[in-house]
């Protein structure tokens, strides 16, 4: 009785499709291209909503190798950061301490308040999600070396 209860509940189960405008990505679906240069070498971004360059709301990730380091820097405005895997390890000032920083693994959450002078460290690859008002800016505090 259950196996015939359960095969008439899958047969009348409809499943709608997504709405106009909805956003959808698979882990296997999301869009990978290589980032700036201004990014550690062998970072790859995923943009998944939005357009980070303009004026409105972005998702973007971020994936990043083992070792990778982010220079000191700021944006203009609030990042939201949510750890989708590995490890990040985020400090504050103008230069980069690894003695002085907060580690977050997978499901960690973080904000970076705008003008906040900050640095980044990937032991491990990683992969983050920032979400945020653009235009998304990075600005090195000195120059990349």
């Amino acid at each position: 009785m259950r196996g015939i209860l359960a095969a008439a509940l899958l047969a009348t189960t409809a499943f709608a499709a997504p709405p106009p405008g909805a956003l959808q990505w698979l882990p296997d679906t999301v869009p990978w291209s290589p980032a700036s240069p201004a990014m550690p070498a062998g970072t790859q971004i995923a943009v998944l909503e939005g357009d980070p360059k303009a004026k409105r709301w972005f998702t973007i990730r971020l994936k990043l190798p083992a070792g990778a380091v982010i220079a000191p820097h700021w944006h203009p405005r609030d990042e939201r950061v949510t750890v989708i895997s590995g490890t990040v390890a985020v400090g504050f000032g103008d230069s980069v301490d690894p003695a002085a920083v907060t580690r977050f693994g997978a499901g960690g959450f973080y904000v970076n308040p705008a003008n906040s002078h900050h640095f980044v460290m990937f032991p491990e690859e990683s992969v983050v999600q920032v979400t945020g008002i653009g235009p998304w800016e990075i600005n090195f505090v000195a120059p990349a070396q």
